[in-house]
């Protein structure tokens, strides 16, 4: 049986007393058969499957305690570790942390030993979580917002913009991701905007997703486009419902009403949703991008499509 298909101990309990009752019901020969069928899927001897079905299968609270098998060192390295890859799962964590440990070596990151290698490829996922959960709590947290600072943006309105709009000037918003097959890191994103009423798009290409490059983008769109922006339309997105944002839209360019779709409904944004493949998708597809060189090259692509 390989690892990802062995029982936990929780699962062998669950099991074991489904098949308790039908042990007690059979006969000597049937108990038998149904031994080697448990000793097959539990992989547990025949002579402990037997002291187990005649007990209440209820699990005893460990005598004395485990020890310390990973001292401060592999701690230690666990939050290096961690922190260099912005806190990924310990799912997804664990399977590399050797030749991370080796390469966070080679660039002076971390004082990385052969026991420590080998000690960082044998930890467990569970045991990775725990310790990593463990440093979480003992991390100073920032002061939390309080109830009306948190929940400043309610203000937005929440809607969807009618399909027969007559006036020009009322956007819809998206941001179409270009990370490729995995989301770690900085990469590009397109900002695409759709007029509703006339179907004038817009398309700046953007190298992360803070709030300058975001503005400048923005300001980038304004510079040329023939008629004023009335409305401005995106989901729910952070990169949009920010402080800074929401100042440079109703503070710096002001005229502008801004509003958001429901959250988990695309529908809300049909126009933008569509042309995020027509405009963007079909032509660079799902590869990842993440260089100044790449942004400047897709600008230079959005420029002339632009074009009339």
């Amino acid at each position: 049986m390989s690892t990802d298909d062995q029982m936990n101990i929780d699962e062998r309990y669950k099991y074991l007393r489904r098949m308790q009752k039908r042990y007690m019901r059979a006969d000597r020969q049937e108990q038998g058969r149904l031994l080697n069928e448990m000793e097959h899927v539990t992989e547990l001897h025949r002579k402990s499957l037997v002291r187990l079905l005649h007990s209440d299968l209820t699990r005893q609270l460990r005598r004395q305690p485990r020890g310390v098998v990973y001292g401060a060192e592999v701690q230690e390295a666990l939050r290096v570790l961690a922190e260099s890859t912005d806190y990924i799962s310990a799912e997804r964590l664990t399977p590399n942390l050797g030749w991370l440990a080796q390469q966070l070596d080679r660039h002076g990151e971390l004082m990385v030993s052969p026991e420590l290698v080998a000690q960082l490829d044998a930890i467990s996922i569970s045991t990775v979580g725990r310790v990593l959960a463990r440093q979480r709590q003992d991390q100073p947290r920032l002061p939390r917002a309080g109830p009306q600072q948190a929940h400043q943006l309610r203000d937005i309105p929440m809607l969807r913009l009618p399909w027969d709009e007559q006036e020009p000037g009322h956007f819809e918003v998206d941001l179409v991701h270009h990370g490729g097959s995995s989301a770690a890191g900085e990469y590009v994103h397109t900002l695409q905007l759709i007029d509703v009423a006339t179907g004038w798009s817009e398309r700046v290409a953007v190298l992360g997703r803070g709030q300058l490059v975001m503005a400048d983008a923005f300001r980038r769109v304004l510079a040329r486009l023939p008629f004023p922006v009335r409305q401005i339309h995106p989901d729910n997105g952070s990169e949009f419902l920010n402080q800074h944002l929401r100042h440079f839209w109703r503070d710096l360019v002001q005229g502008v009403r801004l509003s958001r779709s429901r959250p988990y409904h695309k529908n809300d944004n049909p126009h933008v949703e569509q042309k995020n493949y027509t405009l963007v998708r079909a032509y660079l597809g799902d590869e990842r991008l993440d260089t100044v060189a790449q942004t400047i090259a897709l600008n230079q692509l959005y420029d002339q499509m632009w074009l009339p």
